[in-house]
């Protein structure tokens, strides 16, 4: 059975799956598919923040610092990991903390979402809604954040590797595939 077929075989979700990785790395748009086809409910750390502050990220970033929006990420990774299973996709910097592992660790799964950095540039290079890479040099910034967050990704529970000729269901069929590994998250059975 191949991974496309494995994908395909319904099954029913024990814990919720936290996605990790840097910006760019395809958390949401990957989350979203995976969502869909384990018919749960998908979740965006960064979204509910969005919503409880009434500001975006780089408002929040702005108006409070850092430490302040890390502070309220926690607070709402722990909240959205006590609901019923579904797919959670986390800030990139959320890993980093671990306190937030540890919340990941007792209440999912983490997946790291591992794309190089030329990948991730091509894909956060035309947007502004990355308030890190406000810098003068943004794709240097972001080699320096890879170099810095990656130590902390490898230590999540299952690692999937992303690839430039990967569609959004290509992914979501390798984290799926991945998945079937662990049957203290993933059975087989109807949804």
């Amino acid at each position: 059975m191949n991974k496309r077929d494995v994908a395909r075989v319904p099954y029913r979700l024990k814990k919720t799956v936290v996605l990790v990785g840097m910006m760019g790395a395809g958390k949401t748009a990957v989350g979203t598919a995976l969502a869909r086809r384990l018919n749960v409910a998908f979740r965006d750390s960064d979204q509910a923040l969005e919503a409880a502050a009434n500001r975006t990220i780089a408002e929040i970033f702005s108006r409070d610092g850092e430490a302040f929006f890390r502070a309220k990420e926690s607070q709402v990774i722990e909240r959205l990991l006590q609901i019923e299973p579904g797919i959670l996709s986390t800030g990139g910097g959320a890993f980093m903390t671990r306190g937030n592992r540890e919340l990941i660790s007792q209440y999912g799964v983490s997946v790291w979402l591992n794309a190089d950095v030329k990948l991730l540039w091509s894909r956060v290079r035309h947007k502004d809604t990355r308030p890190l890479l406000r810098t003068v040099d943004p794709f240097a910034t972001l080699q320096e954040i890879f170099a810095t967050r990656v130590p902390y990704y490898a230590l999540a529970d299952l690692t999937v590797e992303s690839q430039p000729g990967y569609t959004i269901e290509d992914m979501a069929d390798q984290v799926i595939a991945a998945l079937a590994s662990r049957p203290d998250v993933l059975a087989k059975g109807k949804t």
